[in-house]
């Protein structure tokens, strides 16, 4: 069977746990797009890992884990991490890479950087890891995929000559930069290609095998629905589709083969960067309380260290992520933090030129939007511990099922605290 993971949100909902947790009984993990721009952090019997490319399955002797061919591929940030999970004491992962993956060049690096200094105040907030500049050229299909590290020198270094010609244009009269050089591109390449080949592989055919041999394969997403450059708070998204649709694709899977969608959102918001976020908490002490507060450790970004926006849980960005992913369950994280509050807004609506809706709109109307509450009693006490959900406090139930009720889709994992196994799974009232 095939089950996706993926975010409601604007991402760091707490996917690397629920993948972490679900992999111990999965054979197989697959990062199926975005690169190393966001992280997910694991807490687990090894410690505390920060992963940005690595599946979030790794920390088991039995899976396989795989970076897919829709995975921005930055090659020596994924030996840099594999070799700490190594020296954190985790066995040597088993670690297949997509021959169709394509790679990020350390000059999209420096494009990204290029273009957010020439932006200035009207930059994306992006995390310069090269993310954009990547899926750019992947789609104007000038973008070197893992399979032509295998191509002849001469061949290879044509394309390089054809690349740069186009880069140089943009060093030279927009961002007044140094050139690249044909000499300097073909030798990044074959340091890439000496670290990447013990584990390139034709993924999709192996997943072929895989399904045929009944494994359980999980396909592990990067940021929320609310990034995604389709459907998503456009232009503030990433570059490469978030939503669990994209899985297949981004495997090289049939999408019939992904029966189960596991969307994961937070027990309330939080967000990295730029864009629009409705329910954001706006007193900053407020705000700062509930950050410090959050998460695992406090909510800052698990790549760039950025403190996250805060915001009370919104039930209609929730239902609107949870609707484009086709989440058959919803995992609820981070409740233990809210312990401490006396009472918890939650947004039930927006307030769009005096109409209230319970419908997410595109940027342009979101921009108007102001939110709607209404305010619930908080439990006032510590749940970490609990692992059968009768035995949570009746506010702390009544705050899951009012969220449920609102958003439409079962909450069926309720996460109360950072650990692999601090979770309660329950019987949801809602049809599937």
């Amino acid at each position: 069977m095939v089950t996706a993971i993926v975010g409601a949100n604007w991402g760091d909902e707490g996917k690397g746990k629920i993948t972490d947790m679900l992999a111990e009984e999965s054979d197989i993990i697959i990062r199926f797009q975005g690169g190393a721009n966001a992280g997910h952090t694991i807490v687990n019997n090894y410690g505390k890992f920060a992963l940005h490319t690595l599946p979030s399955g790794v920390f088991y002797g039995h899976t396989v884990s795989i970076i897919g061919n829709g995975v921005a591929l930055d090659i020596p940030k994924l030996f840099k991490e594999y070799n700490e999970v190594v020296a954190g004491g985790v066995p040597a992962p088993k670690l297949l890479v997509s021959d169709r993956a394509q790679m990020v060049m350390p000059y999209h690096v420096l494009f990204d950087a290029y273009e957010e200094e020439r932006l200035k105040g009207a930059s994306f907030g992006s995390t310069k890891s090269g993310i954009a500049p990547f899926y750019s050229d992947k789609y104007a299909k000038i973008g070197f995929q893992v399979s032509e590290l295998f191509d002849d020198r001469d061949s290879l270094r044509e394309k390089i000559e054809r690349v740069i010609a186009q880069k140089n244009v943009l060093l030279e009269h927009l961002y007044h930069k140094p050139l690249l050089t044909v000499d300097e591109v073909y030798d990044t390449l074959m340091e890439y290609k000496r670290m990447i080949e013990p584990y390139v592989c034709d993924v999709s055919a192996f997943l072929d095998n895989a399904l045929k041999e009944g494994k359980n394969i999980l396909l592990e997403g990067q940021l929320g629905s609310l990034k995604d450059p389709d459907h998503g708070i456009y232009p503030m998204v990433t570059s490469s589709s978030t939503l669990a649709a994209y899985g297949a694709i981004g495997a090289g899977l049939p999408p019939y083969e992904i029966k189960k969608i596991v969307v994961v959102c937070k027990a309330y918001s939080s967000a990295v960067g730029a864009g629009e976020f409705t329910s954001e908490i706006l007193d900053e002490k407020v705000a700062d309380e509930l950050r410090r507060r959050g998460g695992d450790g406090g909510e800052y970004g698990a790549t760039t260290g950025r403190p996250r926006r805060m915001g009370w849980f919104d039930c209609v960005a929730s239902k609107y992520g949870c609707r484009l992913q086709g989440a058959t369950d919803v995992a609820f994280t981070v409740l233990d933090v809210l312990g401490y509050l006396d009472e918890i807004p939650v947004c039930v609506g927006y307030e769009i030129d005096g109409v209230v809706t319970t419908t997410f709109p595109t940027t342009t109307e979101l921009k108007k939007a102001k939110p709607v509450f209404e305010t619930l009693p908080g439990w006032k006490c510590d749940i970490r511990g609990i692992t059968k959900y009768e035995d949570l406090p009746e506010n702390c139930r009544k705050y899951i099922e009012f969220c449920e009720e609102h958003i439409g889709y079962p909450i069926t994992m309720v996460s109360n605290g950072p650990a692999r196994h601090e979770i309660i799974y329950r019987e949801s009232g809602l049809s599937k």
